[in-house]
């Protein structure tokens, strides 16, 4: 690979400018090429006709950024005011110089004004030098947190070292495919999948779970189709883009499930809903499904939210059995058949499914999964217009969030989108506003496919985007959409099986839920 390009001139991704662009968030202007304008002089490969990457990094302002220490309140890193101001009195108090920042909600955003206030301690040149302090902190019984400042996402600072993917439909005899690897449950590395499927490119997709105590581990959290099969429900009303026939051509959508299995006809019928697909009953991993899950049934990432009362499908292309535990399951062959009732907890045939019920929804079960009877399952996505959404057979759906650019405008939704927590600033702030490995996909005015990648959580080699800089970001490139992958230790890219990004876990590369692959068809 070519050198990595270094734009020592640059601030961060929300000045990837000349000087005398166009001015912050206007629209892309027609006929203009962003891409060539902002990625002149960065390190260039052509990976196949029509697939083009570019790799390069942007920096804040020379000796901007220090170690420090956060000091929190109650676990918290960003406080309300009066929290703040007394957590700052008792540390006057204790001997140690604190100061108080301002957070506030960038521009763009779906909200503003002041989001909270960090409580800090010291400025170091070495991170070793803010241990002794934090230490001290500790010591006079106060909880700090030693911090990295290019991590906040304070303008002018900050290290960021991105990997640009350019697919020109018009250029690219290909496809762009989802892969969920071997199996929905189960996760593998995005070098491996992307050598299994023979990809040119490859990178990590949606959310997915990760732990026992969420769900099924590997299985998407939000919605996921492949070939046309729904494999996951929808966390309702969150972005995900829809892949139709070569998937060149990605369509950025807001989409909702709601699935229902029905039993007999006439008047013996009887309907009632399935809450998941390929997930424990009774745990929604980012919230946002059907039937008076707690605490909400709105979207709220990186919280699991819980229902006594549920139906979930499983399907063959799960990979594992079903989980155990309390409730009935009807086992189903290709056409719905009955086949067996027991309890929860065994295989699911490859070409058939497997309703399992808690709650009310096992009594549901038990009272209509008749051994030899048909139940029936129909799954509806729709879309924020309530417009019915329909997958042909070489679909695919990938889900994420927030939004980032509508229109050719920055537009990060952290509210509907769930990535702000009522009453809990540090979650919007820890996660969406300070800087972190990122994963993009967004769309130009040209229809060409925009995937970036940005390494971050390494101070002195890159810290990342912040949702609203990767936002202005990937406007900038001309995207006339685009939104938000999953990142952090997801964060991955391959080219011709090889991974070209730093992953930011100590163990290397994460092995992820699905990803998304540039093929070769011709």
């Amino acid at each position: 690979m070519p050198r990595t390009a270094v734009l020592t001139s640059l601030a961060t991704a929300a000045t990837l400018l000349a000087p005398g662009a166009a001015p912050a968030n206007a629209a892309p202007e027609p006929g203009r090429d962003a891409v060539r304008e902002q990625l002149a002089g960065w390190a260039h490969e052509r990976v196949a006709p029509g697939v083009d990457l570019y790799r390069g990094t942007v920096r804040g302002r020379a000796g901007a950024d220090h170690w420090t220490l956060t000091v929190r309140s109650g676990g918290a890193q960003l406080l309300p005011e009066d929290t703040a101001r007394q957590l700052a009195g008792r540390l006057r108090e204790a001997g140690f110089e604190p100061r108080t920042e301002r957070v506030e909600w960038p521009a763009g955003s779906d909200r503003d004004g002041l989001l909270g206030l960090r409580v800090r301690v010291g400025v170091h040149g070495g991170q070793n030098q803010a241990e002794v302090r934090r230490k001290k902190l500790t010591a006079a019984g106060f909880d700090a947190l030693t911090e990295w400042t290019g991590g906040d996402g304070t303008p002018d600072t900050g290290l960021a070292r991105l990997t640009v993917a350019v697919v020109d439909p018009e250029h690219y005899d290909g496809e762009l495919d989802a892969s969920y690897g071997e199996a929905v449950a189960g996760r593998e590395k995005v070098t491996d999948m992307a050598r299994s499927e023979r990809a040119l490119l490859g990178l990590n997709a949606g959310f997915f779970v990760m732990e026992p105590e969420d769900g099924v581990p590997g299985a998407a959290a939000g919605i996921a189709a492949y070939d046309g099969e729904l494999q996951s429900a929808a966390t309702n009303g969150r972005i995900a883009a829809v892949l139709r026939g070569d998937g060149l051509r990605p369509e950025l959508r807001h989409l909702s499930t709601r699935s229902t299995v029905h039993a007999g006809s006439g008047p013996a019928a009887a309907s009632e809903t399935v809450d998941g697909i390929n997930r424990v009953p009774g745990l929604i991993r980012n919230c946002g499904g059907v039937g008076a899950d707690r605490p909400t049934e709105a979207p709220r990432h990186d919280v699991t939210c819980t229902d006594p009362n549920e139906i979930v499908r499983f399907t063959g292309e799960l990979g594992t059995g079903t989980p155990p535990g309390p409730g009935t399951e009807a086992v189903l062959d290709a056409e719905g058949r009955v086949t067996a009732v027991r309890p929860r907890g065994g295989p699911v045939p490859e070409d058939g499914s497997v309703l399992a019920g808690i709650g009310t929804g096992g009594d549901w079960l038990r009272s209509h999964a008749v051994p030899g009877s048909v139940l029936r399952v129909e799954d509806r996505i729709t879309d924020a217009r309530g417009r019915r959404v329909e997958l042909g057979p070489r679909d695919d759906i990938v889900n994420g969030g927030p939004q980032l650019v509508r229109d050719g405008r920055v537009a990060v939704d952290y509210g509907t989108d769930g990535t702000a927590h009522p009453g809990n600033p540090t979650a919007a702030y820890t996660w969406g506003i300070k800087r972190n490995p990122r994963t993009f996909l967004g769309t130009d005015a040209r229809g060409r496919i925009l995937l970036v990648t940005s390494a971050g959580r390494q101070p002195g080699y890159s810290d990342g985007l912040g949702l609203n800089e990767g936002a202005e970001l990937m406007r900038r490139l001309g995207a006339v959409n685009a939104m938000n992958l999953d990142g952090g230790g997801s964060t991955a890219m391959a080219v011709h099986g090889r991974l070209v990004t730093m992953p930011s876990d100590a163990a290397g590369e994460r092995p992820v839920g699905d990803g998304l692959f540039l093929k070769n068809t011709g």
